[in-house]
């Protein structure tokens, strides 16, 4: 079976579950109803949600890496793994269309031929899952992103044969950063292609010393996740990598980490640091103004706010980190004193869709 062949059997075989799922019985002989889909509106017109921050597993890919040292990371998955719950809590949060990524890039530690095969099984799992609900998905790409070389051809392929849209990335490669020139062949194609990349971070444990944030409060998530975030977006500014490739568009998760509210401090630093060995050509914050973006997770009014007067809202797009249970919701775009009705639609999908190339 060739690709094509199997993404559509894939596609199939999921509309397939989904239309069963939908007419499960519960123990009393009853048909669970459906709940009712939230349809969002600004100014009384309708408007189209698009949640850019969006997790998922592919189950097939347990049969790539079974009897390896990397097989322990696919077991589990939970509310992971897509299926009709899925989409009725879509329907409850009014979401019309998620961008979906798959998250822990633990196979960023796979010999170049076990990575091909894994994501390969990853592109087209999403690419099945997308074509079978192609009104309410879309999907970035994973990519082997310690062989650059092989990073490069497998987000080539993902946008032009299977469909996705952009690709996700972590905020190093096992404890290296990105913006090192042995990355440039991936960051190369992206630019080429003109495909968002989301930067999703895993802890920051390429940065902190190890058990650094054990404890209460799950340390590693709450501080780590943005702080990873933020090392990621200020090595690419300072490491010349956003000037290297202008035509970049970058969607930092968790609101862009730290650096959009201490961004004051590191737009001086080349000025006034004398040992700072900059190679950006322009001040940090000029950069928020094309190449990078941040998602909403700011959790209050405030917080979103702040987000909007430092970036400007055409850098601001809804994410809501689903499935984990994170009190984000379209209300706290859609009663934000300070945006107008236009601005409230950016955020919530325009700006999405005109980058992952979403009808409106």
């Amino acid at each position: 079976m060739n690709r094509r062949d199997f993404v559509r059997a894939a596609a199939s075989a999921t509309a397939g579950a989904y239309v069963m799922g939908r007419g499960v019985r519960n123990a009393l002989g009853q048909t669970a109803a459906a709940a009712k889909r939230r349809e969002v509106s600004i100014g009384g017109r309708r408007v189209k949600v698009i949640d850019v921050h969006c997790h998922c597993v592919v189950p097939e890919v347990a049969a790539v890496v079974e009897g390896t040292n990397l097989a322990n990371n696919t077991r589990g998955g939970g509310n992971q793994i897509l299926g009709p719950a899925r989409l009725q809590l879509m329907d409850q949060q009014g979401v019309d269309v998620q961008a979906l990524t798959i998250n822990g890039y633990w196979w960023y530690a796979a010999d170049r031929d076990l990575a091909r095969r894994i994501v390969q099984a990853q592109n087209e799992g999403l690419a099945a899952w997308v074509a079978a609900h192609p009104d309410r998905f879309v999907a970035l790409a994973s990519v082997a992103l310690q062989h650059p070389d092989l990073a490069a051809e497998q987000l080539e392929q993902a946008v032009k044969q299977l469909g996705l849209r952009g690709v996700s990335i972590g905020g190093h490669v096992n404890g290296e950063d990105v913006s090192l020139p042995k990355y440039d062949p991936f960051w190369a194609k992206a630019a080429e292609l003109g495909v968002l990349v989301f930067m999703h971070p895993g802890g920051a444990d390429n940065i902190l010393r190890e058990g650094a944030l054990r404890g209460r409060g799950d340390l590693g998530n709450i501080i780590g996740n943005p702080l990873e975030t933020t090392y990621f977006f200020t090595r690419l500014i300072f490491d010349g990598t956003l000037d290297r490739f202008p035509g970049l568009k970058i969607c930092g998760a968790h609101a862009g980490g730290y650096l959009p509210s201490y961004l004051g401090r590191t737009d001086v630093a080349c000025d006034v640091r004398a040992n700072a060995n900059c190679a950006n050509k322009k001040h940090p914050r000029e950069y928020f103004k094309k190449e990078l973006l941040v998602d909403t997770m700011a959790f209050t009014e405030e917080g979103l706010r702040h987000l909007v007067a430092e970036l400007g809202v055409g850098q601001i797009m809804y994410g809501t980190d689903v499935p984990f249970n994170w009190p984000v919701t379209v209300d706290l775009i859609l009663n934000a004193p300070f945006l107008t009705n236009a601005e409230k639609e950016a955020i919530l999908g325009g700006n999405a869709g005109r980058l992952l190339r979403i009808a409106s």
